[in-house]
Protein backbone atom coordinates (compact mmCIF):
# COMPACT_ATOMS: atom_id res chain seq x y z
CA UNK A 1 0.00 0.00 0.00
CA UNK A 2 2.76 2.45 0.94
CA UNK A 3 4.61 1.82 -2.35
CA UNK A 4 1.39 2.36 -4.26
CA UNK A 5 0.71 5.69 -2.51
CA UNK A 6 4.27 6.89 -3.17
CA UNK A 7 4.00 5.89 -6.84
CA UNK A 8 0.68 7.70 -7.22
CA UNK A 9 2.10 10.82 -5.61
CA UNK A 10 5.08 10.74 -8.00
CA UNK A 11 2.68 10.28 -10.92
CA UNK A 12 0.68 13.29 -9.74
CA UNK A 13 3.67 15.64 -9.92
CA UNK A 14 3.44 16.17 -13.73
CA UNK A 15 -0.30 16.83 -13.36
CA UNK A 16 0.29 19.48 -10.72
CA UNK A 17 3.04 21.06 -12.84
CA UNK A 18 0.57 21.18 -15.73
CA UNK A 19 -1.94 22.94 -13.47
CA UNK A 20 0.65 25.56 -12.52
CA UNK A 21 1.56 26.17 -16.17
CA UNK A 22 -2.06 26.54 -17.29
CA UNK A 23 -3.05 28.79 -14.39
CA UNK A 24 0.05 30.98 -14.86
CA UNK A 25 -0.53 31.37 -18.61
CA UNK A 26 -4.25 32.07 -18.26
CA UNK A 27 -3.67 34.72 -15.62
CA UNK A 28 -1.20 36.51 -17.88
CA UNK A 29 -3.37 36.50 -20.99
CA UNK A 30 -6.55 37.85 -19.40
CA UNK A 31 -7.08 41.63 -19.51
CA UNK A 32 -5.76 43.58 -16.55
CA UNK A 33 -2.54 44.94 -15.17
CA UNK A 34 -1.54 44.37 -11.52
CA UNK A 35 0.75 47.41 -11.62
CA UNK A 36 -2.13 49.68 -12.63
CA UNK A 37 -4.31 48.13 -9.92
CA UNK A 38 -1.67 48.70 -7.24
CA UNK A 39 -0.95 52.29 -8.24
CA UNK A 40 -4.57 53.28 -8.82
CA UNK A 41 -4.91 57.05 -9.17
CA UNK A 42 -1.15 57.46 -8.59
CA UNK A 43 -0.31 55.67 -11.83
CA UNK A 44 2.46 57.18 -13.94
CA UNK A 45 4.79 55.59 -16.44
CA UNK A 46 7.79 56.13 -14.16
CA UNK A 47 6.09 54.63 -11.13
CA UNK A 48 4.75 51.76 -13.21
CA UNK A 49 8.22 50.93 -14.53
CA UNK A 50 9.75 51.07 -11.04
CA UNK A 51 7.02 48.87 -9.55
CA UNK A 52 7.32 46.37 -12.41
CA UNK A 53 11.05 46.03 -11.74
CA UNK A 54 10.49 45.56 -8.00
CA UNK A 55 7.86 42.85 -8.61
CA UNK A 56 9.87 41.17 -11.36
CA UNK A 57 7.11 41.78 -13.94
CA UNK A 58 9.57 43.22 -16.43
CA UNK A 59 11.25 39.82 -16.85
CA UNK A 60 10.37 37.32 -19.59
CA UNK A 61 7.25 35.27 -18.94
CA UNK A 62 9.10 31.96 -18.69
CA UNK A 63 11.49 33.42 -16.12
CA UNK A 64 8.59 34.80 -14.08
CA UNK A 65 7.01 31.32 -14.10
CA UNK A 66 10.08 29.54 -12.77
CA UNK A 67 10.59 32.19 -10.09
CA UNK A 68 6.95 31.77 -9.03
CA UNK A 69 7.25 27.97 -9.13
CA UNK A 70 10.39 28.07 -7.00
CA UNK A 71 8.58 30.16 -4.40
CA UNK A 72 5.69 27.67 -4.36
CA UNK A 73 8.05 24.81 -3.53
CA UNK A 74 9.09 26.63 -0.35
CA UNK A 75 5.50 27.55 0.55
CA UNK A 76 5.69 31.16 -0.61
CA UNK A 77 2.68 32.16 -2.74
CA UNK A 78 3.54 35.84 -2.72
CA UNK A 79 1.73 38.84 -1.30
CA UNK A 80 -1.84 39.89 -1.95
CA UNK A 81 -1.99 43.02 -4.08
CA UNK A 82 -5.15 44.21 -2.35
CA UNK A 83 -4.66 43.18 1.28
CA UNK A 84 -0.86 43.42 1.34
CA UNK A 85 -0.64 40.18 3.31
CA UNK A 86 1.13 36.89 2.58
CA UNK A 87 -1.19 34.75 0.47
CA UNK A 88 -0.34 31.61 2.40
CA UNK A 89 -1.53 33.23 5.64
CA UNK A 90 -4.84 34.19 4.04
CA UNK A 91 -5.31 30.66 2.71
CA UNK A 92 -4.49 29.11 6.10
CA UNK A 93 -7.07 31.41 7.67
CA UNK A 94 -9.81 30.59 5.12
CA UNK A 95 -9.08 26.88 4.60
CA UNK A 96 -10.39 25.55 7.96
CA UNK A 97 -13.74 27.29 7.37
CA UNK A 98 -14.12 25.70 3.94
CA UNK A 99 -13.01 22.29 5.19
CA UNK A 100 -15.63 22.50 7.93
CA UNK A 101 -18.58 22.91 5.56
CA UNK A 102 -17.20 20.63 2.82
CA UNK A 103 -16.25 17.69 5.04
CA UNK A 104 -19.42 17.83 7.11
CA UNK A 105 -21.63 18.06 4.01
CA UNK A 106 -19.71 15.26 2.24
CA UNK A 107 -19.95 12.85 5.16
CA UNK A 108 -23.61 13.62 5.80
CA UNK A 109 -24.55 13.42 2.11
CA UNK A 110 -22.74 10.11 1.58
CA UNK A 111 -24.25 8.46 4.63
CA UNK A 112 -27.72 9.64 3.71
CA UNK A 113 -27.27 8.69 0.04
CA UNK A 114 -26.10 5.18 0.96
CA UNK A 115 -29.12 4.65 3.20
CA UNK A 116 -31.74 6.24 0.93
CA UNK A 117 -30.35 4.68 -2.27
CA UNK A 118 -30.33 1.24 -0.65
CA UNK A 119 -33.90 1.59 0.59
CA UNK A 120 -35.06 2.86 -2.81
CA UNK A 121 -33.42 -0.10 -4.55
CA UNK A 122 -35.02 -2.56 -2.14
CA UNK A 123 -38.48 -0.97 -2.58
CA UNK A 124 -37.99 -0.18 -6.27
CA UNK A 125 -40.98 0.90 -8.35
CA UNK A 126 -43.09 1.54 -5.25
CA UNK A 127 -44.74 4.86 -4.40
CA UNK A 128 -41.90 5.62 -1.97
CA UNK A 129 -39.30 5.02 -4.69
CA UNK A 130 -41.14 7.20 -7.21
CA UNK A 131 -41.62 10.10 -4.79
CA UNK A 132 -37.97 9.94 -3.69
CA UNK A 133 -36.87 9.85 -7.34
CA UNK A 134 -38.87 12.99 -8.16
CA UNK A 135 -37.37 14.81 -5.16
CA UNK A 136 -33.86 13.68 -6.15
CA UNK A 137 -34.25 14.94 -9.70
CA UNK A 138 -35.63 18.24 -8.43
CA UNK A 139 -32.69 18.78 -6.08
CA UNK A 140 -30.19 17.64 -8.71
CA UNK A 141 -31.45 20.27 -11.15
CA UNK A 142 -31.17 23.19 -8.72
CA UNK A 143 -28.27 25.63 -9.25
CA UNK A 144 -26.23 26.02 -6.08
CA UNK A 145 -26.56 29.81 -5.94
CA UNK A 146 -30.34 29.68 -6.40
CA UNK A 147 -30.72 27.02 -3.72
CA UNK A 148 -28.63 29.12 -1.34
CA UNK A 149 -30.83 32.14 -1.96
CA UNK A 150 -33.96 30.08 -1.28
CA UNK A 151 -32.53 28.87 2.01
CA UNK A 152 -31.65 32.42 3.03
CA UNK A 153 -35.11 33.72 2.14
CA UNK A 154 -36.96 30.95 3.97
CA UNK A 155 -34.82 30.12 7.00
CA UNK A 156 -33.19 33.51 7.64
CA UNK A 157 -35.76 36.09 6.48
CA UNK A 158 -39.17 34.43 6.68
CA UNK A 159 -38.95 32.25 9.80
CA UNK A 160 -35.71 33.77 11.20
CA UNK A 161 -34.44 30.39 12.39
CA UNK A 162 -30.81 30.74 11.20
CA UNK A 163 -28.54 33.72 10.43
CA UNK A 164 -28.33 34.81 6.81
CA UNK A 165 -24.55 34.79 6.66
CA UNK A 166 -21.22 35.36 8.29
CA UNK A 167 -19.63 33.15 10.92
CA UNK A 168 -20.46 34.95 14.18
CA UNK A 169 -23.05 37.40 15.43
CA UNK A 170 -21.87 40.99 15.26
CA UNK A 171 -23.02 41.68 18.84
CA UNK A 172 -20.75 39.10 20.50
CA UNK A 173 -17.09 39.54 21.38
CA UNK A 174 -15.92 35.95 20.84
CA UNK A 175 -16.68 32.95 18.62
CA UNK A 176 -18.45 30.34 20.72
CA UNK A 177 -18.91 26.80 19.43
CA UNK A 178 -22.70 26.94 19.31
CA UNK A 179 -22.60 30.39 17.73
CA UNK A 180 -20.26 29.06 15.05
CA UNK A 181 -22.40 25.94 14.59
CA UNK A 182 -25.53 28.05 14.20
CA UNK A 183 -23.94 29.93 11.30
CA UNK A 184 -22.62 26.69 9.78
CA UNK A 185 -26.00 25.00 9.26
CA UNK A 186 -27.26 26.83 6.15
CA UNK A 187 -23.98 26.60 4.14
CA UNK A 188 -23.70 22.90 5.00
CA UNK A 189 -27.35 22.33 4.10
CA UNK A 190 -26.79 23.97 0.70
CA UNK A 191 -23.84 21.72 -0.18
CA UNK A 192 -25.64 18.69 1.30
CA UNK A 193 -28.74 19.14 -0.87
CA UNK A 194 -26.64 19.79 -3.99
CA UNK A 195 -24.65 16.57 -3.49
CA UNK A 196 -27.06 14.05 -2.03
CA UNK A 197 -29.45 13.83 -4.98
CA UNK A 198 -26.89 12.66 -7.54
CA UNK A 199 -25.16 10.29 -5.14
CA UNK A 200 -28.50 8.72 -4.17
CA UNK A 201 -29.22 7.93 -7.82
CA UNK A 202 -25.81 6.28 -8.21
CA UNK A 203 -26.35 4.27 -5.03
CA UNK A 204 -29.83 3.15 -6.08
CA UNK A 205 -28.59 1.86 -9.45
CA UNK A 206 -25.61 0.09 -7.91
CA UNK A 207 -27.71 -1.52 -5.17
CA UNK A 208 -30.30 -2.74 -7.70
CA UNK A 209 -27.58 -4.62 -9.56
CA UNK A 210 -26.10 -6.01 -6.33
CA UNK A 211 -29.46 -7.37 -5.14
CA UNK A 212 -29.69 -9.50 -8.31
CA UNK A 213 -26.33 -11.21 -7.76
CA UNK A 214 -25.93 -14.87 -6.83
CA UNK A 215 -24.26 -14.20 -3.46
CA UNK A 216 -27.41 -12.32 -2.35
CA UNK A 217 -29.61 -15.30 -3.25
CA UNK A 218 -27.20 -17.57 -1.43
CA UNK A 219 -27.33 -15.40 1.70
CA UNK A 220 -31.12 -15.51 1.68
CA UNK A 221 -31.14 -19.28 1.22
CA UNK A 222 -28.87 -19.61 4.26
CA UNK A 223 -31.47 -17.75 6.34
CA UNK A 224 -29.86 -14.32 6.58
CA UNK A 225 -32.22 -11.53 7.57
CA UNK A 226 -33.21 -8.97 4.94
CA UNK A 227 -31.39 -6.26 6.88
CA UNK A 228 -28.17 -8.29 6.76
CA UNK A 229 -28.69 -9.15 3.09
CA UNK A 230 -29.13 -5.50 2.08
CA UNK A 231 -26.85 -3.60 4.48
CA UNK A 232 -24.04 -6.17 4.83
CA UNK A 233 -23.79 -8.46 1.79
CA UNK A 234 -25.12 -6.19 -0.98
CA UNK A 235 -23.99 -2.87 0.46
CA UNK A 236 -20.28 -3.68 0.52
CA UNK A 237 -20.18 -4.20 -3.24
CA UNK A 238 -22.73 -1.59 -4.27
CA UNK A 239 -20.96 1.21 -2.39
CA UNK A 240 -17.82 0.98 -4.58
CA UNK A 241 -19.07 3.36 -7.32
CA UNK A 242 -19.97 5.88 -4.64
CA UNK A 243 -16.39 5.78 -3.36
CA UNK A 244 -15.23 6.86 -6.80
CA UNK A 245 -17.72 9.70 -6.68
CA UNK A 246 -16.40 10.67 -3.24
CA UNK A 247 -12.89 11.24 -4.56
CA UNK A 248 -14.01 13.05 -7.69
CA UNK A 249 -16.59 15.15 -5.86
CA UNK A 250 -14.15 16.80 -3.45
CA UNK A 251 -12.84 19.40 -5.93
CA UNK A 252 -16.39 19.92 -7.24
CA UNK A 253 -17.63 20.61 -3.73
CA UNK A 254 -14.75 22.98 -3.03
CA UNK A 255 -15.60 24.80 -6.26
CA UNK A 256 -19.29 24.77 -5.33
CA UNK A 257 -18.35 26.31 -2.01
CA UNK A 258 -17.36 29.42 -3.99
CA UNK A 259 -21.01 30.22 -4.70
CA UNK A 260 -22.26 29.06 -1.30
CA UNK A 261 -19.69 31.10 0.62
CA UNK A 262 -20.34 34.18 -1.48
CA UNK A 263 -24.09 33.94 -0.88
CA UNK A 264 -23.71 33.39 2.87
CA UNK A 265 -20.70 35.72 3.20
CA UNK A 266 -18.85 32.79 4.75
CA UNK A 267 -15.11 33.53 5.16
CA UNK A 268 -13.71 30.46 3.43
CA UNK A 269 -11.69 29.68 0.32
CA UNK A 270 -14.64 30.32 -1.97
CA UNK A 271 -15.25 33.84 -0.72
CA UNK A 272 -11.51 34.52 -0.78
CA UNK A 273 -11.35 33.35 -4.40
CA UNK A 274 -14.43 35.35 -5.37
CA UNK A 275 -13.07 38.57 -3.87
CA UNK A 276 -9.69 37.97 -5.50
CA UNK A 277 -11.33 37.63 -8.92
CA UNK A 278 -13.33 40.83 -8.45
CA UNK A 279 -10.22 42.69 -7.26
CA UNK A 280 -7.92 41.01 -9.80
CA UNK A 281 -5.68 39.90 -6.95
CA UNK A 282 -3.59 37.55 -9.12
CA UNK A 283 -1.41 35.90 -6.43
CA UNK A 284 -4.53 34.70 -4.57
CA UNK A 285 -6.21 33.52 -7.78
CA UNK A 286 -3.16 31.49 -8.81
CA UNK A 287 -2.66 30.04 -5.32
CA UNK A 288 -6.28 28.89 -5.00
CA UNK A 289 -6.19 27.41 -8.52
CA UNK A 290 -3.12 25.34 -7.61
CA UNK A 291 -4.84 24.31 -4.40
CA UNK A 292 -7.89 23.06 -6.34
CA UNK A 293 -5.58 21.00 -8.56
CA UNK A 294 -3.97 19.49 -5.47
CA UNK A 295 -7.41 18.65 -4.03
CA UNK A 296 -8.35 16.90 -7.29
CA UNK A 297 -5.22 14.72 -7.19
CA UNK A 298 -5.68 13.91 -3.50
CA UNK A 299 -9.36 13.12 -4.10
CA UNK A 300 -8.49 10.54 -6.75
CA UNK A 301 -5.81 9.03 -4.48
CA UNK A 302 -8.29 8.86 -1.60
CA UNK A 303 -10.82 7.06 -3.80
CA UNK A 304 -8.24 4.46 -4.85
CA UNK A 305 -7.19 3.81 -1.25
CA UNK A 306 -10.79 3.48 -0.04
CA UNK A 307 -11.43 0.98 -2.85
CA UNK A 308 -8.84 -1.31 -1.33
CA UNK A 309 -10.23 -0.85 2.17
CA UNK A 310 -13.80 -1.69 1.15
CA UNK A 311 -13.03 -4.46 -1.36
CA UNK A 312 -10.37 -6.94 -0.11
CA UNK A 313 -10.08 -8.41 -3.60
CA UNK A 314 -8.21 -5.29 -4.72
CA UNK A 315 -4.47 -5.49 -4.19
CA UNK A 316 -1.98 -2.68 -4.65
CA UNK A 317 1.45 -3.36 -6.06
Amino acid sequence: MLKYIIRRILEAIPTLLGVTVISFVLIHIVPGNPVRILLGNHYTLERAAALSRSLGLNKPLWEQYFIWLGHIFVGDFGFSYVYNKPVVNMILHALPHTLAIVLVSVMAAHLFAVFLGSVQAYFQNTVFDQVATVINYFLYSLPSFWLGLLLVIFFAIDIKLFPSGGIVNTNVSHVGFFNWLHHLILPVLSLFLISVAGWTRYMRSSMREALLQDYVRTARMKGATEFRVVFVHALRNSVLPLITMLGLSLPTLVAGALFVEEIFNYPGMGLLYWNAINNRDYPIIMAVTVFLGLVTVLGNLLADILYGVIDPRIRYR
